[in-house]
């Protein structure tokens, strides 16, 4: 019976989404787990939002009102609610079916974990998959290098939310500063199965505020580690070079912009110049920083 299974709490935060929220709503109600509560915190929308939420009430909760943004929004949904198991989806993705039965059922099996989490898609504005996510099995030192869970494929328990201290309003990159910090007081882990979609469209913040987000980042690693790697730096330094999105305008590399990641670096490591110096030095070999730095003094079009 329902009544024997944990609570599972969704929450998703809305703010003029009305071309994508439905789609997520019926991806939460259509689930097979039968013990669902589903509370949308919406922050005032003006475009129809609110009709849509309308329809479904009964099947969904949700208050509307001004919020400090997604991360705030989260936090006043969770303290709505009352699951066990607690998860976030936002108004543009949405789950696949059979996600949170699949996600509940090792949470259940392993009491010690704070986290699970499965594969997702990338899909466009129309819900057309473009690629799967890039999700890793859990590994705390590549983890200090970038963000491989799909938020919106992830679920957790109540007490690892409030143990780390829920969402801080205060960082953009809310997903990966919270993921750090749950991961220091509970066990994570990747399961099998694609369990939901991340929609990528210029009007995410992903991609609409990519400046932003990519040196939010760039704080997030620096102020948990101490130390920022290679590989972020030089997508930044490459954005500010060209302003490519970096999805759908994939990374170019370039000699400019790798010689460019060196101050960067320098700025974000002020604390560990050596040790970032050592790193950049390691990407390029001697001879071959010689040789494109000839080119360069010829304004090679290649570089």
């Amino acid at each position: 019976m329902s009544q024997d299974l944990p609570l599972v709490s969704i929450v998703t935060p809305v703010l003029n989404m009305g071309n994508f929220v439905e789609e997520t709503i019926r991806s939460v109600l259509s689930q097979d787990y039968p013990n669902l509560e589903y509370i949308v915190m919406d922050g005032g929308s003006t475009d129809g939002t609110l009709e849509i939420l309308e329809k479904y009430r009964g099947r969904l909760s949700y208050c509307s009102g001004p919020d400090r943004g997604t991360a705030d929004a989260i936090n006043r949904g969770f303290e709505r609610s009352a699951g066990s198991f607690f998860g976030f989806l936002n108004a543009d993705d949405s789950y696949l079916p059979g996600a949170i039965s699949a996600a509940v059922r090792h949470l259940v099996a392993e009491p010690a974990l704070g986290v699970v989490y499965g594969d997702g898609n990338w899909v466009d504005e129309t819900g057309r998959v473009i690629r799967p996510y890039p999700v890793q099995p859990f590994d705390p030192d590549l983890f200090r290098k970038e963000c491989f869970i799909c938020q919106p494929a992830s679920l957790m328990r109540r007490e690892a939310f409030e143990l780390a201290g829920r969402m801080d309003p205060g960082v953009r990159g809310f997903d990966y500063d919270l993921w750090i910090r749950i991961a220091r007081v509970y066990p994570m882990r990747k399961i099998d199965g694609v369990l939901a979609n991340s929609r990528m469209h210029l009007g995410a913040k992903t991609l609409g505020q990519r400046k932003a987000m990519l040196e939010d980042a760039l704080d997030v690693i620096r102020s948990h580690y101490g130390y920022v790697p290679f590989s972020q730096i030089h997508a930044y330094a490459s954005y500010l070079a060209d302003r490519r999105d970096q999805f759908f305008e994939p990374l170019r590399p370039s000699f400019t912009k790798y010689l460019l990641s060196l101050p960067v670096g320098l700025r974000y490591n002020a604390r560990h110049p050596f040790r970032f110096f050592r790193e950049w030095a390691r990407v390029l070999t001697l001879a071959g920083f010689l040789r494109r730095a000839r080119a360069l003094s010829r304004r090679d079009p290649g570089l």
